[in-house]
C-alpha cells in the first residue's frame, strides 16, 4: 500500500533494520489476550527494539510488571484519568508503597500513564474533573517523592496540566498522544518534557498535528503507538465500514516503524536519522531507559 505526503510517495512496508522504541503500548490489554507473544515477536522483528508499557489503574500494575519482565521492556505505574471514576484514594497509598518496592528496578521508567481529559462528556462534570485533578495532582507529588519522569494522558487539558507542572515540576517525562497547539508544545517542552506522536500523524486530514510534527524541535518528539488504540490510517476503518462486515485493524507496536515513515517524509530526513534522534530523546525522558543497549542502527 502506498500512501502520500505532500505529494511524496511513501512506502510504509519498506523499513530499514533499524531499531525504534515504542514509548507508549499497552501489551497488557484484553485485545492482546490471544496472541501476546506473537505480538511483540513481530515488533521485534519490525525493529521495536524496547517498548515501554503504562499502567492504568491498580488492578493491572502487577500484570504490566510481570509483562515488562518476561518481555525485556519497561513499565510505568499510574491511575489513568479514564478509571479515576472507581479508582479509590487508598490507590494512591498502595502506588506509593508499590514504587517504593519497586524503585531499584531498573525496568520502571515512570509514573503513569496518569494526567487529565476533558473531552469524555462523563468526565467533564465538576465532581467527576475535581475526581481527575485531584488523582493527577497526588501523583505528580509521588513522581516528585521518588524523582521519576511522568507518561501524561493530554486531551484537551494541556494548560491545566501545565498549571501544576509549573507550580510543582518533576523531572520531565511525555505528553502522550501530543495534539494540542503551538503555543502549548512550548509549554510542555519548557518543562523539560518530550511529545508523543504515534498513528493520528498518519491522516492526511490532520494538517495541524502534521504541521506540528514537522516544525518542532527534533529533539522535542518520541514516537508511540498507544497500542492496541490509535490506529494509523492504513488500518482505520470508519463506522460505516464496520456495519459492513470490514473490522477494525488492531494497532500493534510492529506499526510504529512504518508511523515513522511518515515522519520521516514530513521533516525530510532519514529514517536511520529518525530511529537515533527519537530513541536519544526517549532515553532522555524517561530516565530508566539508559540502562538498556543501544542497538546498531543502519546508515
Amino acid at each position: 500500500m502506498i500512501l502520500t505526503t505532500r505529494g511524496k510517495a511513501i512506502n510504509p512496508t519498506a523499513c530499514p533494520p533499524s531499531s525504534w522504541i515504542d514509548t507508549h503500548c499497552h501489551l497488557d490489554a484484553p485485545a492482546f489476550a490471544p496472541d501476546r507473544a506473537a505480538v511483540r515477536a513481530a515488533a521485534h522483528a519490525a525493529g521495536v527494539g524496547h517498548c515501554v508499557i503504562p499502567a492504568v489503574q491498580r488492578g493491572n500494575w502487577q500484570a504490566v510488571i510481570a509483562l515488562a519482565a518476561q518481555t525485556g521492556d519497561s513499565y510505568a505505574l499510574g491511575i489513568h484519568p479514564l478509571y479515576t471514576p472507581q479508582a479509590q484514594a487508598e490507590d494512591i497509598a498502595a502506588l506509593r508503597q508499590l514504587l517504593t518496592e519497586q524503585r531499584s528496578d531498573p525496568r520502571l521508567v515512570a509514573v503513569g500513564e496518569m494526567g487529565l481529559d476533558f473531552f469524555v462528556p462523563a468526565l467533564c462534570t465538576p465532581e467527576a474533573r475535581a475526581r481527575q485533578i485531584w488523582f493527577y495532582e497526588q501523583q505528580i507529588a509521588l513522581a516528585r517523592e521518588f524523582d521519576l519522569p511522568v507518561i501524561v494522558h493530554v486531551r484537551r487539558s494541556s494548560d491545566c496540566l501545565l498549571r501544576t507542572l509549573r507550580q510543582r515540576p518533576v523531572r520531565g517525562g511525555i505528553a502522550h498522544a501530543f495534539n494540542g497547539s503551538a503555543q502549548q508544545a512550548q509549554g510542555w517542552i519548557a518543562q523539560g518534557f518530550k511529545l508523543g506522536f504515534g498513528g493520528a500523524i498518519t491522516y492526511e486530514r490532520a494538517t495541524k498535528l502534521r504541521q506540528l510534527a514537522q516544525t518542532l524541535p527534533l529533539t522535542s518528539l518520541v514516537l508511540e503507538t498507544d497500542a492496541p488504540d490509535m490506529p494509523p490510517q492504513w488500518l482505520y476503518r470508519s463506522a460505516p465500514m464496520r456495519s459492513q462486515g470490514q473490522p477494525q485493524g488492531r494497532n500493534t507496536s510492529a506499526e510504529l516503524p512504518r508511523i515513522a515513515q511518515v515522519l520521516a517524509v514530513l521533516r525530510g530526513i532519514s529514517l536511520p536519522a529518525l530511529a537515533a534522534a527519537t530513541s536519544a530523546n526517549a532515553r532522555a525522558a524517561l530516565c530508566g531507559l539508559r540502562a538498556y543497549p543501544r542497538h546498531s542502527l543502519s546508515t
